[in-house]
């Protein structure tokens, strides 16, 4: 079993609203996700959640805090996952697509009632995502 490990970037503005990203393969359907992506060959998890935000949001952000970590596995790829989530602030730079892979379409920042409704690339963190931004 092939195992993939790496980070994502919960980064919530003043107006409680939550960064995200549309993304998605050119023959996929798009959906929406917060910034993520896989952990490079001796990098930290905290580095991997920062270059992978700049990357597809053009935002530098730190890292306040680790959130949670998320284990699982995707039976039919045969790909066990470790996804380590941490609550981010922006401290420069501007909302741009610059993605390497360019698999991101928009970059947007969606309050708790739009999340409740979007299609998401992870559906079973919107119960997490509205709840946090709760807090």
């Amino acid at each position: 079993m092939q195992k993939w490990f790496g980070s994502s970037g919960i980064c919530i503005n003043e107006n409680n609203e939550l960064l995200m990203v549309l993304q998605g393969k050119p023959e996929e359907k798009k959906t929406w996700s917060f910034p993520s992506g896989g952990k490079e060959n001796n990098e930290t998890f905290e580095e991997c959640c920062i270059r992978e935000i700049e990357e597809e949001t053009g935002y530098i952000v730190e890292v306040v805090k680790e959130i949670k970590v998320k284990k699982g596995i995707y039976e039919g790829l045969n790909i066990s996952f470790e996804a380590h989530y941490f609550l981010v602030k922006v401290i420069c730079g501007e909302r741009k697509i610059q993605d390497p892979d360019n698999l991101i379409y928009d970059i947007a920042w969606k309050s708790s009632d739009e999340i409740k409704t979007l299609d998401l690339t992870f559906p079973e963190d919107r119960d997490f995502l509205i709840n946090y931004l709760k807090k």
